[in-house]
């Protein structure tokens, strides 16, 4: 889901950083707020996991293949603000060091792949601890339903943007089919990989899932971790 450079034009492009770069600037104060010294170190592993599992490619429909976005398991482990930090900073290394993803369409995948996953995927994850069991099934499920659509809604944002300021030639009905249905197949492997790996953390060091903290056996852990 990276966008290159060129792919979208400078006027959308320019704007989208600006929105980008208020919403880093939110994130940074918001998470200060938030018990920032006791969960930077999390967010630092967050942010290495994600970098490296984006690496690693899974097939899906056509002979193409996705890739882990990672916001929303970064917004269940370390919270929405420093999740929508994590991913931004493996955006910014990626496209400075690795030019996966272009660097003046940093904003856009700021936007898609950080922004989208960690905010609007974290509120359906929220939405859907309110209704399901307060339970470790309860947090999985949650995260396998959040984690699919945080995908969707990325997907359908690059294709608001491309009707925007698209420089392409295809029709956009075209671009959403295709963008769309492919990332319908990427969800489910985005739900299954963040379900394997919150359930790892749960297993293991509960106290340490930001979106688990009202779980009766780690709410004592988690406030221990947040004093």
């Amino acid at each position: 889901m990276h966008i290159p450079d060129g792919f979208v034009n400078a006027s959308t492009s320019v704007a989208a950083g600006v929105v980008a770069a208020g919403g880093v600037a939110v994130s940074l104060r918001q998470a200060g707020k938030d018990a920032l010294d006791a969960r930077a170190p999390m967010t630092g592993l967050v942010a290495a996991f994600v970098f490296s599992a984006q690496m690693l490619n899974f097939p899906v429909a056509s002979g193409t293949s996705g890739h882990l976005l990672g916001g929303l398991l970064a917004a269940v482990l370390v919270g929405p603000w420093l999740g929508a930090l994590a991913l931004t900073v493996v955006l910014v290394v990626q496209s400075l060091l690795f030019a996966d993803g272009g660097v003046s369409a940093l904003g856009l995948n700021i936007i898609n792949m950080a922004f989208i996953p960690a905010f609007l995927g974290y509120g359906l994850f929220w939405l859907a601890r309110r209704i399901l069991p307060a339970s470790r099934t309860g947090v999985l499920a949650s995260t396998a339903l959040a984690a699919f659509a945080s995908v969707a809604l990325a997907s359908v944002m690059f294709t608001i943007e491309y009707a925007i300021g698209g420089n392409g030639a295809a029709p956009i009905a075209t671009v959403a089919g295709a963008m769309v249905g492919v990332h319908v197949f990427i969800g489910i492997g985005e739900a299954i990989i963040s379900v394997l790996t919150v359930g790892a953390v749960l297993a293991t060091r509960p106290d340490l899932v930001y979106g688990a903290r009202d779980l009766p056996r780690v709410s004592g852990s988690a406030e221990a971790v947040t004093a």
